[in-house]
């Protein structure tokens, strides 16, 4: 009976959701952005020619032996260890391949090397091997890294306010109505993104990472947009090519499916690295780049991290430094941590439940009540 009275003991638990659910601090730090480059190794901010394309022969390599494999020896298996293998072929392929479009997002940022025209041709081939408008992406990207966190400016995951959500959005916060959004995004979004700018920046036109002419775009980049539609055009003509010689079935076996995979997984890194309780937005009245630098979460994705050349666990630091590379990240996070303090979010729940909890929480910005004369605006998901 003495002890029906006592509160529970907070086990660690529940003191670390307490601590990833933490609202990160949005008064402009008391260090710059010139601190945080001081408190960096110098070799970090260092590209390597020749270490940069070891990860893309070790990413290419296992790409060839998994293939090879199921070329020449998937059709001798036992039809019911069949579907077994080829499950495992696909996500390792999807997994592989998902490195190497960061290797490429990387030729984007110029971190690949100290060359910028070797970075933009192999850039271009990797990212137009898995259907990707390589200088299109870059620029808006680009944009991207330029406005992170402003609701005005930021080109992707850019989250409405409340007033601006569909109706029917709150009929679907529910665990049906959220699986079948979770199953659009992760299938239709990023293609979706590409076509139309779906959960993009909204321009006052039509949007497309495929129009040279369109909003995205001024009018030094347009020339490169072409190159960008010539390189998915010749990618998408060799597909064709491959589907008469081989057959349809065999490139989706081959091809396909590790590229939905891919897209999915792009879908998912991003979502995730810029949707959490504890990370604000900002309105034009008070955004700056530092604190919507600082505005990004760093994930755990387990083994995946190396797989995805740690662009999971190490994304506030490439925010800050994006020319920095992939590499050095890890090495340069360690060294940033102390000085950012609570400004460093990061949150290693488990991917699965992490996306969960965002599809459910993270339905819309709105300040605070007893904010309202700030521009900060947080998620939340009261109708």
């Amino acid at each position: 009976m003495a002890s029906a009275g006592r509160m529970p003991v907070p086990t660690p638990k529940d003191e670390l959701k307490k601590y990833v659910l933490q609202r990160a601090p949005v008064e402009k730090p008391a260090f710059t952005l010139g601190d945080i480059k001081k408190a960096i190794p110098p070799h970090c901010f260092e590209r390597s020619l020749a270490r940069s394309f070891s990860y893309v022969l070790h990413d290419l390599a296992i790409i060839y032996a998994f293939y090879y494999i199921a070329r020449s020896y998937f059709h001798l298996i036992p039809a019911p260890f069949t579907y077994v293998a080829w499950l495992i072929y696909w996500v390792v392929q999807g997994c592989v391949c998902t490195g190497v479009w960061v290797i490429a997002h990387e030729c984007g940022h110029h971190a690949f090397s100290n060359y910028q025209w070797v970075d933009d041709t192999v850039g271009l081939i990797l990212h137009s091997a898995l259907l990707v408008p390589y200088f299109s992406w870059k620029y808006s990207h680009r944009r991207h890294h330029s406005n992170t966190g402003s609701l005005e400016r930021d080109e992707v995951f850019v989250p409405k306010p409340k007033s601006e959500v569909p109706w029917f959005s709150k009929y679907m916060n529910n665990p049906p109505g959220r699986v079948l959004i979770i199953l659009i995004q992760l299938t239709l979004g990023w293609p979706m993104y590409l076509a139309f700018n779906v959960s993009g920046r909204p321009y006052d036109r039509f949007s497309c990472h495929y129009d040279p002419y369109g909003p995205i775009y001024n009018d030094r980049e347009r020339l490169q947009i072409f190159v960008s539609d010539a390189g998915i055009l010749a990618a998408t003509f060799l597909l064709y090519r491959v589907a008469m010689t081989k057959g349809l079935s065999w490139l989706i076996y081959i091809y396909g499916v590790p590229l939905l995979i891919v897209n999915g997984f792009l879908v998912l890194i991003t979502y995730l690295q810029h949707t959490h309780p504890a990370l604000p937005h900002y309105d034009s009245s008070e955004w700056d780049w530092l604190r919507g630098a600082l505005a990004t979460m760093d994930r755990d994705y387990g083994v995946l991290n190396k797989v995805f050349h740690n662009i999971t666990d190490t994304h506030v630091a490439h925010h800050l430094f994006s020319t920095m590379p992939h590499y050095n990240a890890m090495e340069a996070t360690k060294a940033i941590k102390p000085l950012l303090g609570d400004y460093y979010k990061c949150d290693s729940t488990p991917v699965h439940k992490a996306l969960w909890r965002e599809a459910k929480e993270c339905l819309y910005v709105e300040k605070d009540e007893d904010n309202q004369d700030k521009g900060v605006f947080w998620y939340k998901n009261k109708y």
